[in-house]
Formats: C-alpha cells, sequence, structure tokens
C-alpha cells in the first residue's frame, strides 16, 4: 500500500491531470463581492450563492452602497441560501467596518480579516488566496472528508486537516489545490458517489481496500 507521502502525490498527479484550469466557483469582480460570496456560501452550495448574487451586487456592489441597504432588503435576496437574518446582518455590519476602518477596502490580513462578523478562518483563507495570491489552504467539511478517505489526515476537525495538509503538499500549490480537490470531490468523490472504494483517487490510494470508509465528521 502507498505511504502517506506517496498518496499525497498520487492525489497531486491525478488533480494536476484532471484540473489544469481552477476558476473560482463563486461569481465575483473584486475582492468585496467575493468576501461576500463566501460568507453568503456557508452552509449552503457556490450553485445557490451565485443565483443570489448578482441581485445583492446591482444594490450593493461595494460597502459604501452596500451599507446603505436596508438589513431587510438583504435577508430578502438572500433567503434562498439560508441563515438570512444572520448573513444579512454580517454583511451590513461588515461593509460599515470596512468603510470606517479600512477606507472600503478589504483588508490584506488573516487577522483583520477574521475580526469582521460572520467571517472564520476558513472565509479568511479563500479570500487571502484566491483574491491576493496568498498561500493558504481553506479546508471545509468537505475536504476534511476527502483527505480522511485518501489517507491523508486523522485529523478530527478541520484545523488539524489543514495543518496536516499544509505539511504535504508545497505551499505554492495550496491555492491550486484547494480548488482541484473541491472539483474532484464533486465530480468523482462525493459523499454519495463514493464510498472509499470507488473513485480513481481511491482505489489507487487503498488498492486493497473493501470496505466502505467511514470518516471522523468535523
Amino acid at each position: 500500500m502507498p505511504t502517506k507521502k506517496e498518496r499525497a502525490q498520487i492525489v497531486a498527479t491525478i488533480l494536476d491531470e484532471l484540473y489544469q484550469e481552477t476558476p473560482i466557483p463563486l461569481d465575483h469582480k473584486d475582492p468585496y463581492t467575493l468576501l461576500i460570496a463566501v460568507l453568503l456560501s456557508a452552509q449552503s452550495t457556490d450553485k445557490r450563492v451565485n443565483t443570489v448574487t448578482p441581485a445583492l451586487f446591482s444594490k450593493g456592489p461595494t460597502p459604501f452602497k452596500m451599507a446603505k441597504v436596508s438589513r431587510e432588503a438583504v435577508e430578502k435576496i438572500i433567503k434562498p441560501v439560508g441563515l438570512a437574518p444572520r448573513k444579512s446582518q454580517n454583511i451590513i455590519d461588515l461593509s460599515k467596518i470596512l468603510i470606517d476602518k479600512f477606507a472600503g477596502e478589504v483588508p490584506q490580513s488573516f487577522e483583520e480579516l477574521e475580526k469582521l462578523p460572520g467571517v472564520g478562518h476558513k472565509t479568511a483563507s479563500v479570500v487571502m488566496s484566491q483574491a491576493f495570491g496568498v498561500p493558504a489552504f481553506p479546508v471545509d467539511t468537505h475536504i476534511h472528508r476527502l483527505a480522511q478517505r485518501w489517507g491523508l489526515t486523522s485529523g478530527k476537525n478541520v484545523v488539524e486537516t489543514e495543518k496536516d495538509l499544509k505539511k504535504l503538499f508545497p505551499e505554492d500549490s495550496w491555492n491550486k489545490l484547494h480548488l482541484q480537490i473541491i472539483f474532484y470531490g464533486r465530480e468523482h468523490c462525493s459523499a454519495r458517489g463514493c464510498d472509499g472504494t470507488k473513485c480513481r483517487i481511491c482505489k489507487t490510494c487503498y488498492p486493497k481496500r473493501k470496505k466502505a470508509f467511514n470518516h471522523l465528521r468535523a
């Protein structure tokens, strides 16, 4: 059976072969709209977020304009993505903070981003990596599941899994790899579509695995 380092190389090789281009799945036009889109994606799907952001950004494409939109109007627009009351308040509040503290610009640091309402480490990591090109490895529950399934981590939560993945892969690959794993998981190794024995990566990393693999939930 391949070692952990060998499994990491298998994963990287297959993902590079399948996904040479890694477009960001959330529609946006700048760091601010990306930040809002990622915030909306919590406990939702990118596809659903992309259905509401055109209307949202037509009203508030910048922090200055978003801060003038009523919370009720934002909530009505984003209702399909879920958790609308909390998310709408966070969007209005963080827009005002960006105006007051950062002249309307999205801060380019993990520390400042994670202080914003509704912005956790994963959201900050996506913005830092995809908007500003800073090496980061955003890990959500899906990447956590795949990393366990592929034998890249035994982490009990996304924090531990992120640390393990950063040790396994070169820093200059993190931003691309994060998206490649998401794409592969959706197309080939979803929670229902593969049980750890069916897709190409699972079969190559664990050629002798016969039983379904049950991951530790984050």
